[in-house]
């Protein structure tokens, strides 16, 4: 009887061993297929990784190139129109000295002018091409720059003020040249339209922020008056960039507001 318990006993130990041996086994295999799965999403991480490394390099070099060319281009017109437009307007002055007669001297002063129109129309493309003038701080200069130009030669004072401007932000190229045009067309209507002796550009920033206002002492916009096409069009290109465009107006003059997140 102890016999057969012993041999019984023996059944079960040995029973058990080979679970036991069976089961680590099995935990074995589930190890190295997990470790091989593991091995396997990190080298397709790794692949999925250089892959997006190697496309935004091609973007980086793309970019590169496209700035390049918009500093050939920009030298290109520097060079070559620039010489052009100056020396045709030396020409025109040189001829204006020489003759009298008044047809022929308005003529010459329809010239100065074209030629005149002519040079800040390249200079406002050389400027927009320029990568190096893609900062905050380089539209708000140019910005006043142009409104003073503009200006000077009219019974309107320019006023300006920045207030916390961080000049080294970087903004777009498209966004630069659309805040461009929308001031340049905000100050051609304070021109034409505004009957003002005073007009003042404001920029501020508060953190990611950027406003630009306009504002005259004029006689304001009549209510009710239709909007024109130039409010449209500073509507739509503040659309188009994310940001607001707001006009306000009354016995004090007029008011332009314009926002965008930087």
């Amino acid at each position: 009887m102890t016999h057969i318990q012993d041999d019984i006993k023996l059944a079960y130990i040995i029973a058990i061993s080979i679970m036991m041996l069976f089961v680590c086994f099995i935990v074995f295999v589930v190890l190295m297929y997990n470790k091989r799965q593991l091995l396997y999403l990190k080298e397709k991480q790794l692949k999925e990784v250089e892959h997006q490394n190697q496309l935004l390099q091609k973007e980086l070099e793309k970019q590169k190139s496209i700035e390049q060319e918009r500093e050939r281009i920009s030298h290109d017109m520097h060079d070559d129109l620039g010489a052009g437009i100056s020396a045709l307007k030396l020409q025109a002055e040189f001829l204006k000295q020489k003759v009298e007669k008044d047809d022929v001297q308005d003529d010459i002063n329809e010239l100065l002018k074209t030629s005149e129109e002519m040079n800040i129309s390249m200079r406002e493309m050389l400027w927009s091409l320029n990568s190096e003038n893609d900062t905050l701080g380089s539209f708000i200069d140019y910005a006043i720059q142009y409104a003073d130009h503009f200006l000077k030669k009219t019974q309107i004072k320019l006023w300006s003020e920045s207030i916390d401007i961080v000049s080294e932000i970087p903004i777009s190229t498209e966004l630069r040249r659309n805040l461009f045009l929308c001031l340049k067309e905000a100050v051609n209507n304070g021109y034409k339209h505004s009957r003002a002796d005073e007009l003042k550009l404001s920029f501020a920033q508060e953190k990611n922020v950027f406003t630009m206002k306009i504002s005259d002492n004029g006689i304001g916009i009549s209510e009710g008056q239709r909007e024109g096409n130039g409010f449209r069009n500073m509507r739509r290109r503040m659309n188009e960039q994310g940001g607001a465009f707001e006009q306000s107006s009354g016995d004090s003059g007029t008011c332009l507001l314009f926002k965008i997140t930087l």
